[in-house]
């Protein structure tokens, strides 16, 4: 009688969880903010304590990431390819800093598997020449991704 109670009780906890609880994806933002905005970004980031800047820097190198792809879509190649520069310094910040950074682990390394996915997938959008930036800033951010879910796992 005992485990049909702890059953039904565990079974409607599992059922409001996944009700109540939004999903990942939700929580990004695909929306591209204009110049000041990424300045403000910026400058969050690099005057923010040394713990919160790897997902400060995640969410620019992310928002870059989107600002590149539109431009792609668009046929600014060379734009897309200065953001993707931008994006390239931005993560290797995020390198650099990594073994200081302990606040919000895993929501930087959600965002950055999210990120990576949006720039594979706009992969085929990027001119014959603007290609090797974009699989170069891809190879990039696959490694920081990786960097930043060891570090979610040795903390």
């Amino acid at each position: 009688m005992k485990s049909i109670a702890r059953f039904s009780t565990l079974f409607l906890a599992s059922a409001l969880f996944l009700l109540l609880t939004p999903p990942v994806h939700a929580a990004i933002d695909e929306t591209l903010p204009d110049a000041q905005t990424l300045s403000q970004l910026e400058l969050r980031a690099q005057q923010a304590n040394p713990r919160d800047q790897c997902y400060l820097y995640t969410q620019l190198v992310h928002t870059m990431t989107e600002l590149a792809v539109k431009e792609m879509a668009d046929g600014d190649d060379d734009q897309a390819s200065a953001t993707l520069k931008q994006v390239n310094h931005y993560a290797h910040l995020i390198q650099v800093n990594l073994e200081q950074n302990t606040k919000r682990l895993k929501n930087a390394e959600m965002l950055m598997h999210h990120t990576t996915l949006r720039l594979a997938q706009a992969l085929h959008l990027a001119s014959e020449d603007d290609r090797t930036t974009v699989q170069a800033t891809l190879k990039q951010l696959d490694l920081v991704q990786d960097q930043i879910l060891d570090q979610v796992f040795n903390h």
